[in-house]
């Protein structure tokens, strides 16, 4: 999934781990989120919306991965 968190964080002027400590995961998890590699449940999410002061829709980007993920189901 999508989402803003690596901008965000550098905009912030924060570190991977600075982050995780924030939001109480590890720095792995911050890197896997910022590769696309795991998507963050829905309260890690919301804990780092709140750090950046910004929604969970914006933070995830979510209407262009409803967007995606629709164009996917268009395909079958």
């Amino acid at each position: 999934m999508k989402t803003r968190i690596r901008e965000l964080r550098t905009a912030a002027g924060l570190t991977q781990q600075q982050l995780a400590d924030l939001v109480h995961v590890s720095s792995r998890t911050i890197i896997s989120i910022e590769k696309e590699q795991y998507s963050p449940s829905l309260l890690l999410a919301y804990r780092m919306a709140k750090v950046f002061g910004v929604t969970v829709e914006e933070l995830c980007c979510l209407e262009e991965n409803m967007r995606l993920e629709d164009r996917q189901y268009e395909d079958l």
